[in-house]
């Protein structure tokens, strides 16, 4: 907490008790707001400053004088001055910090007792009708706490519950007519606690929220005011002055309290989550450490940690909820094909990493008491030596990554069949099916390994635990063996073995008398032809609500059932069609696949079936024959229903190629498929970090039938997103930072190229323009903080567009044209917003549909993203016909810039030259991250021509030069005199003969 000592230099002003300020402070490009609140504490003063954008600030010692205000602190990190009159009831001065000098205006709030007659409003609920949990609330003493965490918290709830029906300043509510707190006058007043009573009783349309906790009810009416109500020009905002908390009820009771926001846990992710995990014992593990600053970071010695880098953790106990409810668990990891712990707990994991609790630099380790665990290495000893050395790459921190090579072990999938989870792998020629359980005994669990193993040509052994603990087999064709510290498990290779193995800690006695009333091994092939009892029945509505046709473009929402029975946050990051294109199947972060259906309804009505669940971050799906193809981290899925109802019955690893590290960042992103079905997606590289393995910041392709994957492209720092073009090469997106000046749109044709990011595996001694290939263009921030996937519109419903090539702005939640000339072999162009799309979540893959035309994109609200207003969101984007106000191509030559325009264009406004601006500046590529503007220059129009049919416009440009950066913005008019306004972003390497 920051300290301020406010000195004042004469007499002391006088304040009988309390007083609170209500201030502003201009920073230029946001005002920071708050209170300024005072007390008397015997003969001195003390102050606290109450800010939603800085948190709470103690003042320590306050000192008044008659007029005039000084006051030396600290704000962030620097020394700062509050320099200032006061003529009551107003404060204006300056806060200086540094060398930056901000308007700072403050005024006092009234000490009056106010009273708000509400007798006359007819709410849906009367005072009877609520529960006694609503009685004796102390309402002054939680308005008067509202805080920056207050205003955090009272955002997540108005995105989670609000939005659907209100929307934003920039998209519409599903419920047009519900009220617009930033234009519209309130029926039921402003002030907090007026809004309070609308909240918990409903009011008109408003029905209540009985859901919300007093806190969380103000929490969100904070948010509400602060964000919107304040702004609204229609209202005059009833502030939190003294006078007005002392006229509230009184009480003692804060309410029910306020569970903790951890959406994270709280969701059913089924009773398997494959993500990277660190064992741990939660007492006596190995402490968290990672390497500081500044970047590139070093490398951390991970060497004695035990990470599963490929983890399937299984819950073993019964019980509603899936793995995050469990209390006791096992790890296989797929690419060492060995059980890497079991442990037991009162939670599963501490919940660590980007796209669980947003923590960066991190990953999920386990909590509780870790029982058992094996090192990290190959489970099974290699089949034609019986040795366990391991063969893979090895990084230069000393780690290996990726999968054992498949002629030693290959990892197939997993059936879930009901409760069952079933892994399904090889080991040599050997097909393996194992299933992992628990039973406990005396309190004590024992952990159990139930596997069929069919023959095999050589010798199987299998590294169970370590001596220190104690092992038992039950079942014929194996037997225990202690070798190099370890039991291990020989497997007779002649013949079928079907055995179980019970592990448990040192200290259980009688191990083998507790397995005597055990089950025999089952046959776990009873489990793998055949769908059980789907796990998800339901099937969840949801509305479409159309959007506005009043421009060239409408978004219609397609809610998605955000109150479903799992908790899942819907943060969707893939979609893709099947064979009838009523239905299309979307994927999410958090390791779920939907399918969706009803998207050709005309009554709006969608249905929603949760197909599958599990899976390790995917962030692309795509569908091939009306296979379902879903890219994660770890591997690439294929899903598969035996039984007919939808629902995945075998996740079958198509590709498990991989290599798969801790780090946070290297996400698998996009899916897409060639005409021969081949498949390609990207991943990233490390964030502030040096690449360990080759697949780091890659373009990736893996063969038609997932035997091989082909490194394609290289030199990438987070490619969201692939497109393939008509010529069979590729649009890459990538992002600033790091050796990335800017965002990057790169055209990707042929093998083997580098794209920039020297932190990339093995990058090329010249770190120079010239040792990399060039973006088709830089992407400014103010343009789009993220690129996401591109889109070729394949679709005649969009008139002017079709053929044209989208951007989708994950950073900013909208669609941009990607305008592009091939010049010899460079490929050059730029970007332009299309106008009136605005996205309530950022936007990450897009496809359109082939029966109506129109293009389809789905989004999420994570690291990155400006749009943070909904965990995720799915969206039918439709060109209505009316005129667009965008150039749909642009041509560069040596000394003209044209761009063509769909409508025909005003030939008068073109004469005018102020109508239009033009500036280059230029980048400086290093590893720092991202760049200023170098040379930025306003370059001179000697002439603005338009063809005789309205449609093509050329500026003639003296010394016209390629640039890193060009912005071109014109203000025109059309020939029925409608406004044409907007700004251009391109890039120019190499000036055209045409």
């Amino acid at each position: 907490m920051m300290h301020l000592v406010l000195l004042l230099c004469l007499g002391c002003q006088q304040i009988d008790k309390k007083e609170t300020w209500r201030y502003e402070v201009d920073l230029g490009n946001e005002m920071a707001t708050g209170n300024l609140k005072f007390e008397k504490d015997g003969g001195s003063y003390q102050g606290t400053l109450l800010s939603f954008q800085w948190g709470t600030i103690d003042l320590g010692e306050v000192i008044f004088d008659k007029d005039s205000l000084n006051a030396t602190f600290k704000l962030f990190g620097k020394k700062a001055f509050l320099q200032g009159k006061i003529s009551e009831p107003n404060l204006k001065g300056l806060l200086v910090i540094g060398d930056q000098k901000h308007p700072f205006t403050a005024v006092s709030q009234s000490t009056l007792s106010t009273k708000i007659d509400r007798s006359s409003l007819n709410y849906v609920l009367s005072d009877k009708d609520l529960p006694d949990s609503e009685s004796n609330i102390d309402h002054a003493g939680i308005i008067a706490r509202e805080d920056r965490e207050a205003l955090k918290r009272g955002e997540r709830i108005y995105s989670s519950n609000c939005v659907n029906c209100h929307g934003t300043q920039e998209v519409e509510g599903s419920i047009p007519a519900s009220l617009k707190f930033w234009e519209q006058p309130f029926k039921a007043g402003n002030d907090a606690y007026s809004m309070y009573q609308t909240i918990t009783k409903g009011y008109g349309m408003m029905p209540p929220q009985p859901q919300l906790t007093p806190q969380e009810k103000y929490d969100v009416i904070t948010y509400i005011r602060e964000n919107y109500v304040r702004k609204n020009p229609t209202v005059e905002l009833v502030e939190n002055s003294p006078g007005y908390l002392a006229g509230l009820p009184k009480g003692t009771s804060q309410g029910p309290e306020t569970k903790p926001y951890q959406p994270w846990a709280d969701m059913d992710y089924g009773n398997f989550l494959i993500n990277t995990y660190e064992l741990a014992d939660e007492k006596t593990g190995i402490p968290r450490y990672h390497s500081p600053g500044p970047s590139p970071y070093p490398d951390e010695n991970y060497l004695k940690n035990n990470f599963a880098y490929k983890g399937i953790a299984i819950r073993l106990d019964n019980g509603e909820g899936g793995i995050s409810k469990g209390k006791a668990w096992m790890i296989f990891d797929h690419d060492l094909m060995r059980v890497a712990g079991g442990w037991t707990g009162k939670g599963f994991i501490d919940w660590n990493g980007i796209l669980l609790n947003d923590k960066h630099e991190t990953y999920p380790r386990t909590i509780g008491e870790l029982h058992f665990e094996t090192p990290v290495g190959p489970g099974w000893a290699n089949p034609s030596s019986g040795s366990f050395e391991d063969p893979r790459f090895r990084a230069r921190d000393g780690r290996a990554f990726g999968p054992l090579p498949k002629s030693w072990a290959n990892y197939k999938g997993l059936y879930h069949f009901e409760n069952h989870m079933i892994l399904s792998y090889t080991v040599g020629r050997s097909s393996i099916l194992e299933e992992l359980g628990l039973t406990m005994v005396k309190d004590q669990p024992i952990f159990i390994r139930t596997l069929n193993i069919d023959p095999s040509t050589s010798k199987l052994k299998m590294r169970v635990a370590p001596l220190s603990k104690k092992v038992a087999l039950k079942g014929d064709g194996a037997h225990l063996e202690k070798e190099d510290g370890f039991h291990m498990l020989i497997v007779d290779s002649s013949k079928t073995s079907r055995i179980k193995l019970f592990i448990a800690n040192d200290t259980f006695d009688h191990l083998s008398d507790a397995i005597d009333s055990q089950n025999d091994p089952e046959d776990l092939r009873k489990y793998t032809t055949t769908g059980g009892v789907p796990h998800y029945p339901e099937k969840l509505k949801s509305t479409i609500t159309i959007g506005t046709d009043t421009g060239p473009f409408a978004v219609d929402q397609l809610t998605p059932p955000f109150d479903n029975p799992w908790a899942s946050r819907m943060k969707l990051s893939g979609i893709d069609f099947l064979e009838n294109p009523d239905e299309a199947v979307l994927c999410t972060t958090d390791g779920d696949v939907w399918m969706v259906k009803g998207l050709m309804n005309n009554t709006g009505a969608l249905t929603w079936q949760r197909i599958g669940s599990g899976l390790f971050q995917p962030l692309g799906i795509k569908v091939v024959e009306n296979n379902i193809y879903v890219i994660c981290r770890d591997q690439l899925v294929r899903l598969h229903d035996f039984n007919g109802d939808k629902e995945t019955d075998f996740y079958e690893s198509f590709n498990h190629d991989h290599q798969v590290t801790d780090h946070f960042h290297e996400f698998a992103m996009g899916l897409q498929a060639d005409k021969a079905g081949n498949l390609y997606y990207a991943k990233s590289g490390r964030h502030a970090r040096e690449a360990l393995v080759p697949q780091h910041g890659t373009l990736l392709k893996v063969s038609k039938d997932g035997s091989t994957t082909e490194i394609i492209a290289k030199g990438f720092r987070a490619a969201n997103g692939v497109c393939i073009n008509p010529d069979g090469s590729f649009f890459v997106t990538d992002q600033q930072g790091f050796w990335n000046p800017m965002n990057r749109i790169n055209w990707v044709k042929g093998k083997g190229k580098f794209y920039g990011n020297m932190w990339g595996y093995n990058p090329p001694k010249d770190s120079t323009a010239t040792g990399m290939q060039p973006p088709l263009a830089w992407v400014d921030m103010e343009f789009d903080r993220s690129p996401s996937e591109l889109v070729w519109v394949k679709s005649e419903k969009w008139g002017p567009l079709n053929g044209a090539l989208l951007s989708l702005s994950y950073g900013y939640g909208k669609i941009q044209l990607v305008l592009h000339e091939k010049i010899g072999n460079t490929m050059q162009g730029g970007v332009i917003d299309l106008p009136g799309i605005k996205f309530l979540t950022g936007v990450m893959r897009g496809r359109f549909n082939p029966a109506d035309g129109q293009l389809y994109a789905c989004g999420m609200s994570a690291w990155g993203t400006n749009q943070m207003l909904r965990g995720g969101g799915f969206y039918r984007i439709r060109y209505t016909g009316k005129p667009l106000t965008v150039p749909t191509s642009l041509e560069i030559t040596p000394e003209t810039v044209t761009l063509k325009f769909a409508p025909k264009i005003n030939a008068s406004a073109v004469r005018d030259l102020s109508n239009f601006e033009i500036k280059t500046w230029r980048l400086i590529r290093s590893s720092a991250y991202g760049s200023d503007r170098y040379d930025i220059k306003k370059l001179k129009i000697s002439k603005a021509t338009l063809t005789s049919d309205g449609h093509l416009l050329s500026l003639r440009i003296q010394d016209l030069q390629p640039t890193d950066v060009m912005t071109i913005k014109y203000s025109l008019l059309d020939h029925q005199g409608n406004p044409i306004t907007g700004t251009l972003q391109n890039t120019i390497h190499t000036l055209g003969n045409r």
